[in-house]
């Protein structure tokens, strides 16, 4: 008789393992999905930015630009021209992050940095542990518990 009990309690153990395994699982699954969501959304949101500061920009590079160029006219002085050059820079940046390839740029060198050069992105004091967690939590409950 206790063997047949043994066998059921064994089986049902199994089952629920299986069970918290699968629901761990999708867990997980849920949480990588929810986290890329949110990924994309904040990539989203700089292009996004991206483009409508470039529109106040091109507008102000386009009347500098034109005014400038009036100014180094009508002045005869073509030293009216330099500030043309650094907001030129601006300018491209801001339309390559927006409409160009640069985001494509960006993620190919992550990508190389990933493959070859991870010991740069390695932590201080190596990888958050649970035991170093807890010994932070420890000594914050002993600081309070002090006060």
């Amino acid at each position: 008789m206790g063997f047949i009990f043994s066998k059921s309690m064994n089986e049902n153990m199994k089952n629920q393992q299986e069970f918290m395994a699968m629901h761990a699982r999708l867990q997980l699954e849920r949480q990588l999905t929810m986290q890329n969501e949110m990924r994309e959304r904040q990539m989203a949101m700089q292009i996004a930015w991206s483009r409508e500061f470039l529109k106040y920009f091109g507008t102000f590079f386009g009347i500098a630009t034109i005014s400038l160029a009036a100014g180094a006219i009508k002045q005869k002085k073509p030293a009216f021209l330099v500030p043309i050059v650094p907001l030129s820079f601006i300018f491209t940046y801001q339309y390559d992050l927006g409409y160009g390839t640069l985001l494509q740029r960006m993620k190919s060198e992550a990508e190389d940095i990933l493959e070859t050069e991870k010991t740069k992105l390695e932590l201080p004091k190596g990888m958050i542990t649970f035991e170093s967690l807890e010994k932070v939590r420890r000594e914050q409950n002993k600081f309070f518990a002090d006060k």
